[in-house]
């Protein structure tokens, strides 16, 4: 049958980008606890197009996917963009893999255990080399230091989200970043909580106040002092609990 994705095309125009987005795909994903976690993907796929194709071949994308799906990590990801890139014959390759990641959580004094889920992204370019990114979405509980400062009693707190991305040497666990991200809020968020859980979380967030910039700047430090780490992206938002705003902050570094 005709081939008509390879016909020339004459406006002479190259495309960045083109391929699938929005793939609902199961995978199976590296767990450091557990060995393997099966979860579902929103799976974004491209690749250039020099000006003289009229079009790429979509199927392909899909097919690269289905030959991956046993096992879908930063370990292998350069082995995906390299058989893109070979099946559709481009020069570069682009993807982004979407998913939400669980971790059994036990709370801070009764042990009651209950599934978090954190949402996180691996986003990977194959032109002349490699860079992939790592991204996940932390939620976590702040205190704010001025509320406390000028409260005869008590002080406001609300649940907040940080995002952190970043670039590395050699491979890292999601569960190392989520716990990098957790150890900085004025508390952790948990799925299950008692009464002697809420207690304890309630006291811990009052001792330790946060504001968004103490957050960023927290982890900052920690990732400056890992030699593992060669860029990050910092953000921390707060959802309001007394203003109609949200609090935001954003560091950006790159350390090589």
């Amino acid at each position: 049958m005709e081939d008509i994705q390879s016909h020339k095309d004459h406006r002479n125009i190259d495309i960045d980008q083109v391929g699938v987005k929005d793939i609902r795909y199961p995978i199976t994903v590296l767990d450091k606890n557990n060995g393997k976690q099966q979860t579902v993907a929103n799976i974004n796929m491209y690749v250039n197009l020099p000006r003289q194709y009229k079009g790429t071949h979509m199927s392909r994308f899909v097919e690269v996917l289905n030959e991956h799906n046993k096992l879908i990590s930063l370990q292998n990801f350069s082995e995906i963009l390299q058989e893109v890139k070979r099946r559709l014959n481009a020069e570069s390759a682009h993807m982004e893999i979407s998913f939400p990641y669980f971790i059994n959580k036990m709370a801070p004094v009764t042990g009651s255990e209950g599934l978090m889920e954190y949402n996180c992204c691996f986003r990977g370019n194959m032109d002349r080399g490699l860079d992939i990114v790592t991204i996940i979405n932390v939620p976590i509980t702040t205190l704010c230091p001025c509320s406390k400062e000028i409260s005869e009693y008590g002080a406001h707190n609300q649940r907040g989200i940080v995002t952190l991305k970043v670039r590395f040497k050699k491979f890292i666990w999601i569960e190392d970043l989520i716990k990098l991200v957790e150890e900085t809020a004025s508390s952790e968020v948990y799925s299950v909580l008692k009464r002697e859980d809420e207690k304890f979380v309630t006291e811990k967030a009052y001792q330790n106040p946060k504001f968004v910039e103490d957050i960023v700047r927290d982890i900052a430090l920690k990732l400056n002092n890992d030699p593992n780490i060669t860029w990050f992206a910092v953000e921390s938002e707060n959802f309001e609990s007394i203003h109609n705003h949200n609090a935001y902050a954003y560091i950006e570094k790159h350390k090589d």
